[in-house]
């Protein structure tokens, strides 16, 4: 009698271990699956927390810096009639638009007509505006030209012709 009882234990211990696989085995995919999203997750959150440390860096110095994150960049679409709706959208010129991009007008008319399309880099700058508000941009825009139109009297400097103000200009 003892050999069929270790027969029959073996036989329900095999069939426990089947069952168990068979419910075990989907959790494991699954489990395999959400540990590759919580990664994913992990490293865009990483890549927000840098941009984010750095835009606060540049923000206590004083510059407002226009970034977006590279999945984004490379996501988003920009046809010439996109940035048209945009600039105009914020109520903006094409010399505003350039301003706020760090491009010439010239460049920024040739996106709007279609013959060039923006970099990368000014890719990411036009993500980041379409986050902000009118108002957001208007000051942004405003700092920019604070910020040039200091540029331009510094690289100006001596150049600049002062009249003697003697008072004997009469």
């Amino acid at each position: 009698m003892g050999k069929v009882e270790g027969i029959i234990k073996s036989e329900i211990l095999r069939l426990a271990k089947k069952e168990v696989r068979k419910v075990s085995r989907p959790l494991g995919r699954d489990l395999r699956s959400l540990k590759s999203v919580v990664s994913q997750l992990r490293r865009a959150v990483l890549g927000l927390q840098r941009i984010t440390t750095s835009q606060q860096k540049e923000l206590q110095k004083g510059k407002a810096v226009l970034e977006a994150p590279l999945e984004e960049v490379k996501e988003s679409r920009f046809s010439p009639r996109l940035i048209r709706t945009l600039r105009r959208h914020f109520g903006i010129t094409q010399k505003e638009l350039a301003i706020l991009t760090g491009v010439s007008v010239g460049a920024a008319h040739l996106w709007e007509i279609g013959q060039f399309k923006p970099s990368m880099k000014k890719k990411a700058v036009m993500v980041a505006l379409r986050k902000l508000g009118r108002r957001e941009v208007r000051k942004l825009l405003e700092e920019k030209r604070a910020r040039w139109w200091k540029g331009s009297l510094l690289r100006a400097g001596g150049n600049v012709q002062k009249r003697s103000g003697g008072g004997d200009d009469f």
